[in-house]
């Protein structure tokens, strides 16, 4: 079954279209002028194993597909050892155990999964510590040879933690939570899929770069998992995977023994239960000898859990390490447990605390294959946030860093947010445990990635997502990493070697994360999206007042959480003293993270730039959205500067245009929505003038209608006026028209805003003196993948613009919507742009 499905891999290597498949594993043929500088290329590859499920076996195989990929070369492919020994023309992979070349080098020093890489002109040896390691070492001299680097190198490499994971939160029916890409690659219709081509392309790309586990169901899990059908079915996914060394684990339901076992109870120091669980691990052994072991979520966001029977979170934890311990397997525990019905009436509540509160006093009581999976900051995967001060409390406890590389609050893949520098601001921060360098990264044995990746070609539904997901692999095995680097890496590996290619991507990437968190919240506010629907758009005012404790405390006069230890929820507190210090007085908290630790007037100045709280606010929103036009613009030069030469392909750049393109608009909804919404809780008007003046718009609703009927619109900052028209209850065909008397002859861009809604596929038709403009459809929820929303708000608010018209004083412009089923044609407003100018 392997043989057939890796035989599909290195034939989508030359004839599958650029739709981003391969991810970064094309093995796209190097100019000739690169070619020059492999005359010394090996003539034949020897890999010391010919067990086909082997990753030694499968490092040969990818040597030889992508030598073939990148250079046209088919070398050949041996198992045969002694037949190479007095070869200096070889490419040599294995480990350490099967070849004696190990003897000519000390590779003491390695790890598990670490590996040796030596490149002496045609002579090339890869040798793993085990056989995961040999695989790797393939990976990262075919990523050089990728990248036109034909340097010899002697290269000796370990992993900084032994549990690098990915989490899938794939449920059996085939959908995904938090799932941007499609359904899921591993479940349908309650069963593990047939066919799981996917799911071994996928463990290709995750051991490319390093990742050694997957966690493939979601963390609510389904106890029917545990059916008989579905372990033989986990295990038919543990064969397509462990030829790329990556083992398999799953989540568990903690009431299982319950509610499929059929047993009075789920406590987890009950023996019926203890029995329970010890019979059903030895039944997953029995059909995965491999598998990994358990993730864990519990007591939290109303699931089951040890402290529903007043046992504590060690206890259940214990209680599964003991299950996979004589297999060696391993449990990661999360430490997301919180409650969820806060009182927001309550001054000292906060969810922030909830991790240290939990588990701080557990230190010491889990048992050594236990790993505390924490959040990487104290609230959920927010676009700026702290460090969990939990890492600093769990010295004799192993810990893991959540990271989450499925964009839940930062875009959804939709929006560009390339989240490695965020990560690294998290993994270089200094706890100072004992006024010591404690940096998070060195505190940590393991990396779990929260990933979701799908049926769409493109596996997370948006090429630039994929960067990502590189980033984490590559962060997990070595923390200390360059993000610009990493960006830039995968960008030749993905796209193209061309300079302006590469300083493209690099330019637009890196100045994402900042841009979004401009437009979205900034401050230590949080993402100020909607946490109570689809957490995508804006909507600063489900923050509060419900007991979710993402909460801003926002009113009419002030500003934050104030989280010190003298006068607030003494989160603060839970850092070691120097961090906890520098946090507690605002004259020291960085100014990106002030309102998360304290509660301010909106007319407190920032000491790094001397602005006020609310003009930065609105500052920042200008300024991100201003960034996000920007990478239309950037990109689409990229094609007017070179069209021949960028060595993009038209599928891929025609598709990141289009994401960038509706990025740049909902940006602008974010814009309007965030720095709309504290002008009128605030009533300070912004310095500039910006706030709320649209001068070139016309409202839908002032428009002369047909058919269509004016509609509020909630939140009503997401809508321009807080007004929108739609097409009348038992009318197909609205018309709005506006003459142009008011705009100057001219050349002007024309721009559309509506809301595309869940639930239908209205059109559109713009028109100037009847004559044509444009049409389109309201069908972005089958272009785009992030969470759509079935109301006009600001998830579904987005625009459509036409460049470069010429439009006379007095011309008719009208707009035709025709609705289709729950879609009923919504308008929001008509803009006559002056060239160049972003309303």
């Amino acid at each position: 079954m392997f043989l057939s499905t890796w035989g599909l891999l290195v034939l989508s290597l030359g004839v599958v279209a650029e739709n981003g498949l391969n991810g970064w594993l094309r093995y796209a043929p190097l100019s000739d002028e690169l070619r020059q500088h492999a005359s010394s290329l090996p003539s034949v590859i020897v890999a010391l194993n010919e067990t086909e499920t082997s990753p030694v076996y499968m490092a040969g195989k990818e040597l030889q597909a992508g030598l073939k990929g990148v250079l046209g070369h088919t070398l050949g492919l041996t198992h045969d050892f002694s037949a190479s020994t007095n070869s200096t023309s070889v490419i040599l992979v294995g480990t350490l155990a099967a070849s004696n070349a190990a003897v000519k080098h000390n590779v003491s020093s390695l790890s598990a999964d670490g590996f040796w890489l030596n490149v002496n002109g045609s002579q090339v040896t890869i040798l793993g510590q085990n056989e995961r390691g040999a695989l790797y070492g393939a990976f990262e001299y075919l990523s050089r040879i990728a990248q036109g680097d034909f340097a010899d190198v002697d290269v000796m490499s370990s992993p900084s933690a032994p549990i690098r994971w990915v989490n899938e939160w794939d449920n059996l029916d085939g959908t995904i939570e938090r799932g941007y890409g499609g359904p899921s690659i591993f479940f349908g219709n309650g069963a593990v899929v047939q066919d799981l081509t996917r799911a071994a392309q996928y463990a290709r790309l995750l051991a490319s770069i390093g990742i050694n586990g997957i966690v493939v169901n979601n963390v609510n899990a389904n106890a029917t998992l545990l059916n008989p059908d579905n372990m033989d079915g986990l295990a038919r996914i543990a064969d397509a995977m462990r030829p790329y060394g990556v083992q398999v684990g799953i989540s568990l339901n903690f009431a299982s023994p319950q509610t499929l076992g059929g047993l009075a109870t789920f406590d987890s120091l009950e023996p019926s239960v203890i029995s329970w669980w010890t019979d059903k691990t030895a039944q997953l052994y029995r059909r995965i000898p491999d598998f990994a072991g358990y993730l864990v979520k519990a007591n939290s966001e109303g699931q089951p859990g040890p402290l529903t029977y007043n046992r504590t979170l060690a206890d259940g934890a214990n209680l599964f390490a003991r299950a996979v311990l004589p297999h060696g397997g391993i449990v990661m525990f999360r430490a997301f447990v919180y409650n969820n019905h806060l009182d927001p009436a309550d001054w000292k509540a906060d969810r922030a605390n909830a991790a240290v509160d939990f588990f701080r006093h557990l230190d010491g009581s889990f048992l050594e294959n236990v790993i505390v999976q924490i959040k990487y900051g104290p609230i959920d995967f927010q676009v700026r946030e702290p460090p969990s001060p939990l890492f600093a409390h769990l010295p004799h406890t192993k810990t893991a860093i959540e990271l989450q590389i499925s964009q839940e609050y930062l875009g959804q893949q939709s929006h560009l947010v390339y989240i490695a520098p965020l990560w690294k601001t998290i993994l270089d921060f200094d706890l100072r445990l004992d006024s010591k360098p404690s940096l998070v990264h060195s505190l940590l044995s393991g990396y779990a990635g929260v990933v979701n990746v799908g049926t769409d070609p493109r596996w997370l539904g948006s090429h630039m997502a994929m960067a990502n997901l590189y980033a984490f692999g590559q962060l997990a095995w070595d923390p200390a990493r360059d993000s610009q680097l990493l960006l830039q890496a995968w960008t030749r590996l993905t796209f193209s070697l061309d300079p302006t290619v590469l300083n493209t991507i690099t330019s637009i990437a890196m100045a994402s994360w900042p841009a979004y968190e401009n437009y979205t919240g900034n401050l230590g506010l949080q993402t100020l999206t909607d946490i109570l629907y689809t957490h995508y758009g804006p909507n600063p005012a489900s923050q509060d007042n419900n007991g979710w404790g993402q909460w801003t405390r926002a009113d009419s006069t002030s500003i934050g959480m104030d989280r010190t230890v003298s006068n607030g929820t003494g989160f603060a507190g839970q850092y070691p003293p120097e961090v906890a210090a520098q946090f507690e007085a605002s004259s020291t908290t960085p100014d990106d993270l002030l309102l998360w630790f304290h509660h301010v007037p909106y007319t407190h100045k920032l000491h790094g730039t001397g602005k006020t709280v609310i003009q930065h606010i609105y500052d920042a929103h200008y300024a991100g959205a201003q960034t996000a036009q920007d990478f239309v613009s950037t990109w689409s030069a990229l094609r007017d500067s070179n069209a021949s030469g960028t060595n993009i392909d038209a599928e891929r750049f025609d598709d990141i245009l289009f994401q960038l393109t509706y990025q740049a608009g909902h940006a602008l909804v974010w814009r309007d929505a965030i720095a709309g919404f504290y002008h009128n809780l605030s009533k300070i008007p912004d310095e500039h003038g910006r706030v709320g003046h649209h001068p070139h718009r016309i409202e839908a609703e002032t428009m002369s209608l047909t058919g269509y009927v004016p509609i509020s619109v909630s939140p009503a900052s997401t809508a321009s006026n807080s007004t929108a028209i739609i097409v009348a209850d038992g009318a197909i065909r609205g018309e709005a028209v506006a003459v142009l008397d008011g705009v100057e002859s001219g050349v002007y861009d024309i721009v559309i805003g509506y809301f595309d809604v869940a639930g239908g596929r209205a059109h559109y038709g713009a028109f100037i003196n009847d004559e044509p403009l444009l049409e389109w459809i309201g069908d972005l929820e089958d272009r785009l993948g992030h969470a759509f929303s079935t109301k006009l708000d600001g998830h579904s608010a987005t625009r459509v613009t036409v460049k470069g018209v010429e439009v006379k004083k007095g011309d008719v412009l009208k707009v035709i919507g025709i609705a289709d089923g729950g879609e009923r044609a919504p308008l929001d407003y008509v803009a006559v742009l002056p060239l160049g100018v972003v309303d």
